[in-house]
């Protein structure tokens, strides 16, 4: 009898479990075994999905070293998405004696090395992003020796893969390529915690591909999705004040160390500022963090050196700490799949582990900004196959953005999603159109925008439910195990017994937190260079600005996405049923924070004088606000700039190249303004309704300076973002 066909197969998986977990009497969950010998002794296709914690990792770190024990196999390859999981993989690997590295963006001085030993046999397991599936050098040099030599692929997080997984990327579409071109025999193993049966037929789909077009049977294994150790709870609670003030004073009653997710960067700053400001050890993790950084901080919150880490969605599949003890929203993910996900986080090796959604109003426009951001436009995408078609050679992304107005994310994932239509191909030097036939896919991106509004909808109701909670979740996940968990909020209340979280917001962390959240101030940095590539669109500027032209450092009251004013000011530049801008005066909750602003600014030498930006837009709006200050400040009121009478609109979106194109020649300085300007002994204070490209600012700045004023100083009532 062969070990892979005989309980000896099992014997040898099981002492590589009990290595990997350190427990000397750890046996196979149910699942677990079947789905490790369907790869090792019958090099099948398998899609794992079972709830965080199950032990996905431990399928394909035994089945790993029993390829290469067993059959000498070549290394396994891990296309996995986030840099914190693979950091958690590679320490639990080395425990199972599985030699692992990882190919990513934050270590490319090692990859020569990685190589080399890869080819040398000394690594069992390689980790990469599904980015580097796309990357020329790579595929070139690298990918096919692994391919020819493949052991095992392992699809991390695969609904990844799917249209219909919460959290699509289009870097994994590459992956259904990779698999139909592996050798017969390579086993694949995906593996996810959140599927329901749409995606995972998707999943099956794309997995069964075979190299003749033709295919095999996948291997499912499908657990309860239901996790006992968690108590869901939604509290309602109006205002970002009430939610803040609730945190200020009820977090040090949560359990343990947990994570407090925000929907945006602006908001994950401001919380994490306030709280550490009262005395919580908390941290802010998001997009922004440097990488260096954020692996520090994941240390600090596994280690619990502070109660929580403040995150974005930056922080969500793959982060392991099995203990940890809470996890809260600010405001709620667009989706029930996306909420599981992440509150999957919490619980994984405790009894319990709290869970709290406190939903904003401003949910539902958060979740309409991103959907509409991440869905390309037939017109985008012909625009950036004409630009690449027309080009002598590669385009760099900062010489598309000449050529297409687009700003730089939307269009990297607009070349990601063309590249995985072998539309573009990136190489060295930039892209270049393949020249291969491309239709925009209307249908496709139809059915998935309802989709999301589906799932919009659905969350929508997790919250309202008087329902279990963990049910509904399930149910979302078409789990048949659904059935009420007896521990959320809504059970304890059908059973007559109170809930678990404190529901009373003290009025005075309300009011403190009111305080700091109506804390106004945001500096806005000058623009210092001028696009690269602005004589393509007739704008005769390249380089630095010169110092004599360009404007100081500004500021604004905040942001748009800010939990403090940015409700306040988001009401105020808001728009009519037809789109059109709203005019009005500025309020006098807003001329007070003005102040504050300029009060805090600590400039070194003191506004004379202050003018308007011209707008066609809101002129009544900026004209109040600059009397206004005027006023209070005791400044020379200089007016305001003139609209040239031929500019054209400025564009809603667009990015940096098309922006100033659409500005440079937009603003006159009157003559009574121009007269005043040389004699001023101090800065001029330049006043806008919106800060977002920054060209506007550095266009109008300029002319004023050119005009004679000696400073200028940006000061607007927001920022975008």
């Amino acid at each position: 009898m062969t070990p892979e066909h005989t309980p000896d197969l099992r014997e040898a998986a099981t002492a590589i479990l009990r290595d990997l977990t350190r427990v000397p009497d750890a046996e196979f969950r149910d699942g677990q075994f079947e789905a490790i010998e369907a790869l090792v002794a019958h090099r099948q296709r398998a899609l794992v999905v079972q709830r965080t914690g199950w032990g996905k990792s431990a399928v394909y770190f035994v089945a790993c070293r029993l390829r290469r024990s067993l059959h000498g196999a070549g290394p396994t390859l891990i296309v996995s998405p986030l840099l914190s999981l693979m950091r958690d993989q590679t320490e639990a690997a080395a425990r199972a004696g599985v030699r692992t590295a990882a190919i990513n963006s934050s270590n490319p001085t090692e990859w020569d090395d990685i190589i080399a030993e890869l080819r040398s046999g000394d690594i069992d397991l390689l980790l990469v992003s599904p980015e580097r599936l796309t990357n020329p050098a790579f595929r070139e040099h690298v990918l096919p020796h692994l391919v020819a030599d493949l052991g095992l692929l392992v699809i991390d997080e695969a609904h990844c893969i799917s249209d219909w997984g919460h959290d699509f990327r289009p870097d994994y579409r590459r992956i259904r390529d990779l698999i139909a071109d592996l050798p017969d025999g390579v086993p694949v193993l995906a593996t996810t915690a959140t599927a329901n049966f749409r995606v995972i037929a998707d999943i099956e789909e794309q997995l069964g591909v075979r190299l003749d077009g033709t295919s095999q049977q996948v291997f499912t294994v499908r657990g309860a999705l239901a996790r006992d150790s968690l108590r869901l709870g939604v509290l309602q609670l109006q205002t970002s004040r009430q939610r803040l003030g609730w945190l200020l004073a009820h977090l040090n009653e949560l359990p343990g160390s947990g994570i407090i997710y925000a929907l945006t960067i602006s908001a994950a700053e401001d919380t994490a500022r306030l709280l550490a400001e009262h005395g919580h050890a908390v941290r802010a993790y998001t997009g922004r963090t440097d990488p260096q950084d954020r692996e520090r901080l994941e240390d600090d919150l596994k280690q619990n050196r502070v109660k929580a880490l403040v995150a974005t969605s930056a922080l969500g599949m793959g982060f392991d700490k099995p203990d940890l003890g809470f996890v809260v929203h600010l405001g709620a993910p667009s989706s029930p799949v996306a909420y599981y996900q992440q509150v999957g986080r919490a619980g994984r090796a405790t009894a319990s582990a709290d869970v709290l959604l406190l939903p904003g109003t401003e949910d539902r426009d958060i979740w309409r900004y991103f959907a509409t951001a991440s869905m390309p436009s037939q017109a985008k995408a012909d625009a950036v196959l004409a630009a690449l078609r027309d080009a002598p050679g590669p385009l760099s992304v900062p010489a598309l953005e000449t050529r297409v107005d687009l700003r730089r994310s939307p269009l990297e994932l607009l070349l990601k999603v063309l590249a995985v239509d072998d539309a573009v191909e990136k190489v060295k030097g930039g892209w270049v159109a393949t020249g291969k036939p491309w239709v925009y896919d209307a249908e496709r991106y139809a059915r998935i925008a309802a989709a999301r509004e589906a799932e919009q909808r659905a969350m929508l109701e997790f919250e309202r439910t008087d329902g279990c909670r963990m049910e509904f979740l399930t149910r979302q996940l078409d789990d048949p195990a659904a059935a009420p968990c007896g521990r959320c909020d809504n059970c304890l209340r059908a059973a007559g017994r109170p809930v678990w979280y404190a529901t009373d917001v003290p009025t005075d962390w309300a009011e403190t937190a009111d305080e700091g959240l109506h804390r106004p101030g945001v500096e806005v940095e000058p623009r210092t260079s001028w696009p690269t590539g602005m004589d393509r669109l007739g704008v005769a500027l390249k380089g630095r600005l010169k110092s004599t032209e360009s404007v100081g450092s500004g500021r604004a009251i905040s942001r748009l996405t800010d939990l403090g004013y940015g409700p306040a000011l988001r009401e105020l530049l808001t728009t009519d049923a037809d789109g059109r801008p709203v005019d009005t005066e500025l309020t006098p909750a807003l001329a007070r924070a003005c102040i504050e602003v300029l009060s805090a600014w600590g400039w070194s030498t003191r506004p004379v004088a202050v003018a308007g930006i011209g707008s066609r837009s809101r002129p009544g709006l900026i004209r109040s606000t600059v009397e206004g200050l005027a006023r209070v400040g005791r400044l020379t009121d200089l007016g305001d700039l003139e609209v040239a009478p031929d500019a054209p609109g400025i564009p809603a979106r667009g990015n940096s190249a098309y922006r100033l194109a659409a500005v440079v020649d937009r603003f006159l300085v009157p003559a009574p303004m121009a007269q005043q300007l040389p004699s001023l002994a101090g800065p001029v204070l330049l006043v806008d309704d919106l800060i977002d490209s920054r060209w506007t600012m550095t266009v109008a700045g300029r002319a004023l300076r050119r005009a004679g004023a000696a400073e200028v100083l940006p000061f607007a009532l927001a920022v975008a973002g």
